[in-house]
């Protein structure tokens, strides 16, 4: 039987470990580049109804979406199929942010490091492979639709004494806090729009510990394994 880890570290992906931000502002200059702008923002609005319905981005089924309406656009199959292309083959390890190995090597001297991340079945797995995030993470990888209701499987998958939890996002921190309460340490990693939108984040309490950038972990020390 697996004896639980004194710490394990759990880490998020877009915007965390590499710059989504980068990622959806390329996408954007390449559908307005092939399609043109007008014809691009249905390509958003499909995107922005799909999050909506699933809770999630499907970067893929918003593509699905806008070639449905392609044909009577006059857009040729090409075309979509090389969007298709640019978005699967997204050079991914190019947007990690600085220092996001120094990190995980240092974290990894006192625990687990696991990815646990939002997102579709299909993209966002490649995302983490393409990145180098897989393997830097020797394959310890959960994606969910909605991470924070999904701690009893984490904790099955990966049990631990402790937890730190690594994110973008102050929401989901502050919901795993309160499931977790002591058990959960709290990293509120300041990068990205989410991150930086004061009145989204206004209604919740600070996180255990606030950094400007993923590297400045490379200064804290935490409990060891």
């Amino acid at each position: 039987m697996t004896h639980p880890a004194a710490t394990t570290f759990l880490i998020d992906v877009d915007n965390t470990l590499l710059d989504n931000d980068r990622f959806i502002a390329d996408l954007h200059a390449r559908l307005d580049e092939t399609f043109g702008a007008e014809d691009a923002s249905r390509y958003w609005t499909g995107f922005e109804q799909l999050r909506a319905s699933l809770g999630y981005v499907d970067y893929l089924g918003a593509l699905q979406l806008f070639r449905a309406g392609a044909s009577r656009d006059g857009m040729s199959d090409a075309q979509l199929l090389r969007m298709s292309e640019f978005v699967i083959d997204y050079p991914f390890a190019d947007r990690l942010y600085p220092g996001v190995h120094d990190t995980l090597k240092h974290l990894r001297r006192h625990g687990p490091t696991v990815i646990l991340s939002d997102g579709d079945v299909v993209l966002q797995p490649r995302k983490v492979q393409l990145s180098g995030l897989w393997e830097a993470t020797e394959g310890r990888v959960l994606i969910y639709v909605h991470k924070e209701q999904m701690l009893d499987v984490v904790e099955r998958s990966h049990p631990s004494r402790h937890y730190v939890m690594i994110d973008d996002k102050l929401r989901i921190l502050s919901a795993m806090k309160a499931i977790w309460g002591p058990r959960l340490t709290t990293v509120f990693v300041r990068q990205g729009h989410y991150a930086l939108d004061a009145a989204a984040n206004a209604p919740y309490a600070p996180a255990d510990i606030t950094v400007e950038r993923i590297s400045d972990l490379i200064n804290f020390d935490f409990p060891s394994t």
